[in-house]
């Protein structure tokens, strides 16, 4: 936790947080709407659909937004079953079906027509005090879970919730790109302060992470987010989420990192 660490994390930082980030990454779907509306619900679906290659992400949610008439947030507002059922019809992505798209859509209009936003969903449940947005995300998961009667146990694979013990790693990413605000994040939303986001926690950020001794657990769950995201705000307490350029920047390009902060390599 020297400052020469934090200076090269700063480095790798600066290296990844710039614009031409955007095109190849899920983060180009919310950037391709002008409205915050429209920027908030593509980017929830952005997020909870980024696994596998990035390419892949974004046919699939070309494909999604073009189904909701590239107006993501009215579609979800004002959908009902009978009618726009079957626009969702044949989507999938992965294990996500076009069951899991219907029930989703459908809970998440739902949720909107009770709070207003996806923002103020998670502020509902994140208490003043709150240190990170774990509850905010848990009540989240909870409540698209919970809002309408017969919704599928199946739809809880895809919305990660910390007393499962997962990472959140989707969710803690959407929450940076509406939060932060910078030449990559959108920083939308203005009730969560940067302080309290989590690391998304990968299998790129893990390893980096643990490499640099900043990670002592083993497993990708939601202790070692919190872990890591206490070592990132021991470094930058204002802004600790700022380093998940440096560890997914350098995992997923495969930057070879300087051995002279590597645990265990001799200097």
């Amino acid at each position: 936790m020297t400052p020469t660490l934090s200076a090269y994390l700063d480095l790798l930082v600066r290296r990844f947080e710039q614009p031409d980030f955007i095109p190849s990454d899920p983060i180009s779907v919310p950037h391709a709407f002008d409205d915050p509306g429209d920027q908030e619900i593509a980017g929830l679906f952005a997020a909870l659909l980024a696994w596998g290659q990035r390419g892949t992400v974004l046919r699939k949610m070309d494909e999604l937004c073009g189904r909701m008439g590239y107006q993501p947030h009215a579609f979800v507002l004002h959908y009902t079953p009978e009618r726009d059922a079957e626009c969702l019809a044949g989507f999938k992505h992965r294990t996500f079906q076009p069951a899991d798209a219907c029930w989703l859509v459908h809970a998440l209009s739902a949720a909107l027509h009770r709070y207003g936003s996806v923002e103020a969903i998670f502020l509902a449940h994140l208490p003043p005090d709150a240190p990170h947005i774990g509850p905010a995300i848990q009540g989240f998961s909870d409540t698209l879970l919970t809002i309408l009667p017969d919704t599928p146990p199946r739809l809880a694979k895809h919305l990660a919730r910390p007393a499962a013990g997962s990472a959140c790693k989707r969710l803690a990413m959407y929450a940076r790109w509406m939060v932060r605000p910078g030449p990559v994040d959108l920083g939308i939303w203005r009730g969560i302060r940067p302080d309290q986001l989590i690391l998304p926690v990968d299998v790129h950020a893990g390893r980096q992470a643990r490499a640099l001794g900043l990670l002592q657990r083993q497993t990708d769950d939601w202790r070692a987010a919190q872990e890591l995201t206490e070592a990132c705000r021991r470094l930058c307490p204002e802004d600790p989420c700022r380093y998940d350029y440096a560890f997914f920047g350098a995992g997923a390009y495969e930057v070879e990192l300087d051995k002279r902060f590597v645990v265990g390599v001799t200097r």
